[in-house]
């Protein structure tokens, strides 16, 4: 059967933000916050949460649905904007500590949005060679925690949370990738990537010290992030569509075979415009950002975990899992569930 997804998993934090209440301190409100993204509430990582104990509580998710033990985990793939520590260390070796993973590589992947799809292909090759392993694959974000809460434009689109896979192979080395045709996509764009930033990195460090000759030390600084809606709008549409196109005809299929499409929840209207690109029904994408918004990397695996415990994913459904995001980057891959 080759490579599977043996188990999902997935956490969403108990606090909840809905959009009232960030009318108390915007001047927006409900209405116009649902018309414009589809979005009526987020998750919120409280006290004692971070991108770490979330991505640890779906990934102990994940292994419990899959039966696999801790030292059964070769590799830990962690994709994540919001890691506990920049740059490190990441934050999937602290995942690796909670979860007592001992056997197990483990490294963050920074792809944004798309991090999930670049992180399972990653993933992928690994058990492909190592059959005899498991991999934890993750997305993860906090992304409450570098608002600008007083921009409108911003802060309404993001919530926080956690999904995650486990994969195994019962193939020997290298015969799985060979039994089938190329089905996933990984892109990018950097002529976008003022398109969606996130500031605060080296490129914003203070300059060396002309006396010591090293540089100063740092001072705090609040990350801010910051987007151009329409031209992101545009980008993804297009983009989504044609990864998912893409790929039918990779297969030798065609978009009206996909059974389930798990796109990136960034925004409603993307969606909707998406499925009337590719002419399918709405209704075979799954859509939970009413509830959760745009948690980027995470937005995928809690899609599918969501997707298995309501019972929607059946063995043997054609899927799409697709994303896009800053950089810009963006991925797609198409499975028969649960096979990869």
């Amino acid at each position: 059967m080759g490579i599977r997804i043996l188990g999902t998993g997935s956490y969403l934090p108990e606090k909840v933000v809905t959009n009232d209440d960030i009318a108390q301190s915007l001047e927006t409100s409900d209405e116009w916050i649902y018309s414009h993204t589809g979005i009526h509430s987020r998750h919120v990582a409280g006290e004692g949460e971070s991108t770490s104990t979330m991505a640890a509580k779906a990934a102990q998710a994940a292994m419990d649905a899959a039966g696999v033990k801790p030292e059964e985990i070769g590799l830990i793939v962690l994709a994540t904007s919001t890691p506990d520590y920049n740059p490190f260390p990441s934050t999937a070796c602290i995942v690796q500590g909670l979860l007592g993973c001992t056997n197990a590589g483990a490294f963050d992947l920074q792809a944004a949005c798309a991090g999930f799809v670049y992180a399972l292909e990653q993933a992928r090759g690994f058990v492909n060679f190592y059959p005899d392993k498991k991999a934890l694959v993750i997305g993860a974000e906090s992304l409450t925690r570098v608002l600008d809460w007083t921009d409108r434009a911003s802060c309404i689109l993001f919530g926080d949370g956690a999904g995650a896979v486990v994969l195994g192979n019962d193939e020997p080395p290298g015969v799985a990738s060979l039994k089938t045709k190329a089905h996933t996509i990984l892109g990018a764009d950097g002529n976008g990537s003022h398109f969606i930033m996130r500031t605060g990195g080296c490129k914003d460090a203070l300059p060396i010290s002309p006396v010591t000759q090293v540089p100063e030390k740092p001072q705090p600084f609040l990350p801010e992030l910051t987007l151009k809606g329409h031209d992101v709008f545009v980008f993804a549409v297009k983009t989504l569509a044609k990864v998912s196109s893409d790929l039918c005809r990779m297969l030798g299929t065609t978009p009206e075979e996909i059974d389930r499409v798990f796109a990136h929840q960034a925004n409603g209207r993307i969606i909707e415009a998406v499925a009337r690109r590719m002419k399918l029904p709405l209704e075979k994408f799954w859509l939970n950002l009413e509830t959760t918004a745009n948690t980027s990397a995470a937005s995928i695996p809690i899609s599918l975990d969501q997707a298995v415990k309501a019972g929607e994913l059946k063995d043997g459904m054609n899927i799409v899992m697709v994303g896009f995001g800053a950089g810009l980057t963006y991925a797609g891959t198409f499975c028969t569930w649960p096979n990869l």
